[in-house]
Formats: C-alpha cells, structure tokens, sequence
C-alpha cells in the first residue's frame, strides 16, 4: 500500500497540458500577476493582463421576477431509439463516446453487455451556450452555460432536477455541445471557462469512471489527461445503490442512504469558471424511508412534504461589470468573490407558496462565498424552522426550533418550514447575515443582513397537509471503538504554496494517486488547516465519513448537532483539526479529495487517491 502523502515536493512531470501552462504561466509571471491577475480563457487562448481589482456589481431592483411555484423533474429519454447505440458496460467509442473506463459491476445488474429496454432508467442531458439568460430585469440578456433536458412537452428543461429511486439504476448520456472557439473572440473577464465538461454527481456512491474525475475531462476534440479518447458524449451509470454492497449484500446498508445531492462541472482547473457559467443542478434520491411521498401508505414511511412542496435551491455568489454582465477572474488564485446572491438563476427572486409545510432544499454551490442563512418577517424578527438533513443525510433526529443555517460552498440543508401559520399575505425573508470580503473565507455575522430571497404565503393549499416531520429519521452506523482502533491514519494538511493552495504542500497531478487505499479497509483521515485566515470546506469523493473530533488552535470543541451524522463536506475553519473516520468500499479506482471552494481546488488544492483490490 502507497503512503506518500508526508512528501514535501511536488512531481509536475506529468501533470496535463493545461496544469503545465498553468503553473509556467505563474512562474514566470512572478510578481506581475500579483500586482495585475491574469485570465486564462479557454485551454486554447493566451492570457490577458487586468486591473487589480473589481468595482461592485451594478445596484438591483429586488423581488421583480419570480421562480416557478413548482419543480418539474426532468423528464426520461428514450434511448434505444435515438440514432446513437443504446448504453454498454464499455465505452462506445465507434459511436462517438469518449474513452472512458468500463463500468464497474455491470455484469452484476444487467443481463448482457449491452443495455437492454427496462433494466434502468434512462436521460439525456447536453451541456449548452445559452445567450439570452437574464439573471435580473435591470441587466441584460447574456451567456451563461447550462445542462439542458427535454420537459415532457419537448420544451428545453434548463439545470433539471433528477428525481432517482434506490434500486433503481440510472444511465444519463451526456453530451458536450458547447462552442470549442470559446474565449478566442472574448475578453478576459467575459470569456472565462473552458468548453470541456466532466461531470461530477456530488455525494453519490459510485465507481470511478462515472463519478466526474477531473481529468476525464471531454468535447470532441480534446481529452483529460485520464481518458483514452476524446468524444462527443459520455453515459454515466449511477447504480443508485446503498454503500456496503460486499458487505450486506442486495443493495446494500440502507443506513447509508443519501437525499439531497447535486451534479455539477469537475473540469481539472476550470471547475470555479464552469460551474459559475451555471453548470450545476440537483438530484434527490428517494427511497422506502424517505419515499417523496406525504400520503406513503407504508408505516415505515417518513412523508415529509413532498413533490411540489418539496423545492430545492441553489445559491451561488456572482459579480457583474459595470454593464451587467457576469465576469470572473479565473487564473487569479485569490478568485473572484461574488457580490450578488443567485438563487436557482435569479437575482432577488420571490417564491410564492401555500399555507402548509415545505420542505426546502438550499445548496451553496459557490464558487466561493458561505452563508448563514436567517428566516425573517417584514420587521426582520427571526422565524423558526425544523432542521432534518445536512450535507445527503438526514440527522438521526430532527433538530427543532431552528433559526440559523450555516453552509459552506458545497454543503447542503434540508429544513422543513410550516408556513400555514402565517396569514395569507404574509411576506418572509431569507437573509444572509454572513458576511465575507474575499474568496479565503467568512468574517463576521452581522444582522440585519442581506435578504437574497422573498417568499409570499399567497394561497390556501390545494389538499389537506398530511405530511409530517417524524421524531425520528434514520439510524446512523458509528463505528465501534475497535473500529476505530484498527483504522489507519492519514494525515492531510490544507496549505498556501507559492501563491496557490496546496495539500501537504503538494499541488494536484491527476496522472499520480498519492494514495491506494485497500477496497473494504477503513480509515482516519486527519484534515488540518493551521492558517489563521482561510477556510476550506473538504470534500471526499466515494465515500462519506464521521467525524470523530473537532479541534480549534489545539483545543477539543463538542462536534455542533447538524455535524453528528455522515457528511461528505468537512468545513475547516482557520486554525481547525478534524479526525473523520471513513470506509472505503464496494468500487475501484481514481478518486479525489479537494476543497470545495472551487477557486482553491482550481488552484491546485485537490489530491488524488486510488482504490484498489487487495
């Protein structure tokens, strides 16, 4: 077993083209990109010089547009009848797939190598330029890049929520129709991102080749680093299965059940610039506990407010130039902090409900900002709501009386909030009273904070609310003290290296894993950040863990309630220790851990690791 990660140098040998540019880029610009940042555009474009600094986004005029009153789930694609080949364990590269691996248990699931009609639910997806997006009345029409389905009308169906069952598996065939000259007709700032996806389904647990790799990157001329061949689309298999598989058999440990998760660009050094194009969306994943349905005839059942009560968001920080169009400064590592809150594409939006429960979804899908989030009245009093999950895990119990929501880019919550006490008319607020001045992390809460979304009780439900918030959720498997015990210990250190972020001051080589991590072992990884400035909120792709001890400059703190359950998002304050116990299981293969705010790992603060056989 490999047990590099104490090495203090970093391998560039084989590190992709774009990393090569990259690093060269500011190693010979020294001091220069300090003074004015630098753009690099696309992975074909040079790289421009810009002013040092960014005036605020222009003023908005909030609560003029609305979001739809309901989600609608994306709807299936036939594929056994379009003119590509239906899905196969391997890559269909004579059809025009890009060269990725095999997947892993297909032989399990399926009854052939090739997919045959009803063994698994099936999606289409393309990455698209949209040129008339409008993020606010008060700025114009503009590009932003979107995952883009077909409603059941065949109406385009832009970010789609995916509705999944455990059990049942799904194939999404995604394609890249993005423009591959993008960036070499645009200035710096306007033209950022890279037109080369990797798709990443945040939290799910799934084999390698399907779990968005960074360097698997794909269009129809260029290919990651870890892909044999470039190509026009690539299936994605997510088996929708619970981990521990090997060891429980059928589908696995129904204890490790997962809700709330979301997909989104992983592009190796582009995943800040993409995602902020709008590359990102949601996936909830169902199961006979948490059935997505309130009326459940199952007494196991939980009915929680569900399908249309049950909305998800998305809220990602964006700064706009004095025109209002959406800029980013993608090479510089300190990034580009956003000061307009985007809630599902829209800034200032008003979400009308019914007088009833709701249980609301919210995401901080970055790039770089964190929130606390406040429910408030017209006269900002503080309102109360019930707290159920954190992260894709519901909280073995529901924390009641709740006022505030923390969220670091890439963490989510679930709360459920009982709007049939508010008179019809009553207008509520969801505030940020977090406030941050750049991209290294939050500073200080600060009421009355600023309100990013306006919802209106404008209705008396269609049917009576049945749903419910039960005392109890889901069991949660703790590793026993033996466990513990025999689980080896890894230490990982988040660090500044030469003007770029680094773990244990090595930057990302994608070609390298600096760790292989036996399949069925278990694991303490020990996360470390001894910066009394930054944050950085860790994420572990495969696997989900416990933590086991929080540490701030050196003293034990009690693990907060919302963090006491599995989490796949590990928020490392400055000066802050945790110890998070992890087991490895089920599938092989590459994988990374990296911080999730995305200006860090695309700046190099991201390491791979490998999962093999004995």
């Amino acid at each position: 077993m490999k047990n590099s990660e104490h090495d203090s140098t970093q391998d560039s040998s084989s590190d992709s083209p774009s990393n090569q540019s990259r690093r060269s880029f500011l190693k010979t610009t020294g001091a220069t990109v300090l003074a004015a940042p630098a753009i690099l555009t696309s992975r074909k474009s040079g790289a421009q010089v810009l002013v040092p600094s960014l005036p605020p986004s222009p003023p908005t005029t909030p609560w003029q547009e609305e979001l739809p009153a309901v989600i609608e789930p994306l709807s299936q694609t036939d594929l056994f009848a379009g003119p590509l080949p239906p899905p196969q364990g391997d890559a269909n590269t004579d059809a025009g797939e890009c060269g990725r691996e095999r997947h892993q248990r297909w032989d399990e699931f399926f009854g052939a190598p090739v997919l045959q009609p009803g063994e698994a639910d099936l999606y289409e997806l393309k990455v698209e330029a949209i040129t008339d997006h409008v993020f606010h009345p008060d700025y114009p029409p503009q590009l932003v890049w979107n995952y883009v389905g077909r409603t059941e009308s065949g109406a385009p169906h832009l970010n789609p929520t995916i509705f999944a069952r455990y059990g049942r598996p799904i194939i999404v065939r995604l394609h890249n129709e993005l423009p591959e000259d993008h960036g070499s007709n645009n200035t710096a700032l306007t033209g950022f991102g890279s037109p080369e996806i990797s798709m990443h389904l945040h939290n799910l647990h799934m084999a390698s080749e399907s779990d968005g790799f960074p360097g698997d990157f794909f269009s129809r001329t260029k290919k990651g680093p870890t892909l044999d061949a470039p190509g026009r689309f690539k299936d994605h298999l997510y088996l929708n299965v619970y981990a521990g598989l090997d060891e429980f058999g059928g589908i696995g440990d129904s204890r490790e059940a997962l809700g709330t998760l979301w997909y989104h660009d992983h592009t190796q050094d582009f995943t800040a610039p993409n995602a902020a194009r709008g590359i990102s969306a949601f996936y909830l994943l169902f199961d006979e506990l948490d059935s997505g349905d309130e009326q459940d005839g199952n007494p196991n059942a939980l009915r929680l407010p569900s399908h249309p009560y049950d909305y998800p968001l998305v809220f990602k920080d964006l700064r706009f130039n004095a025109k209002g169009i959406h800029i980013f400064d993608q090479l510089d590592s300190e990034g580009t902090l956003g000061d307009k809150i985007v809630v599902n594409g829209k800034i200032e939006p008003v979400l009308r409900v019914a007088r009833r429960k709701y249980r609301l979804r919210l995401l901080d899908a970055g790039p770089s900002r964190f929130y606390q989030f406040h429910l408030v009245n017209a006269a900002n009093v503080v309102q109360r709501f019930t707290y159920i999950a954190n992260d894709g895990n519901f909280l073995r119990r529901p924390l009641l009386n709740q006022t505030r929501i923390r969220l670091a880019v890439a963490e989510r919550a679930d709360i459920v909030v009982d709007f049939s006490q508010y008179a019809l008319g009553t207008e509520l607020y969801l505030v940020n009273r977090l406030e941050q001045d750049d991209t290294r992390g939050p500073d200080d809460v600060k009421a009355p904070g600023k309100r990013v979304l306006k919802f209106i009780v404008d209705r008396e439900p269609s049917e009576p609310d049945v749903s419910r918030v039960p005392s109890f959720l889901r069991p949660l498997r703790r590793p026993t003290a033996a466990e513990i015990a025999a689980a080896r210990v890894r230490r990982w250190s988040f660090t500044r290296k030469n003007g770029m972020w680094a773990i244990n001051d090595r930057f990302m080589n994608p070609n390298t894993a600096r760790v292989t991590i036996t399949k069925g072992s278990a694991e303490i990884w020990d996360l470390i950040n001894s910066s009394g400035g930054w944050s950085h909120p860790i994420h572990i792709h495969l696997e989900e863990g416990i933590i086991l001890n929080k540490f701030v400059s050196g003293n034990e703190v009690p693990v907060p309630a919302h963090e006491r359950g599995r989490k796949d998002v590990f928020v490392l304050g400055p000066n802050s220790r945790m110890r998070v116990f992890i087991r490895f299981r089920d599938f092989v293969g590459k994988y990374v851990m990296h911080c999730h705010n995305t200006i860090h790992e695309d700046h190099a603060m991201m390491v791979r690791f490998d999962v093999g056989e004995d």
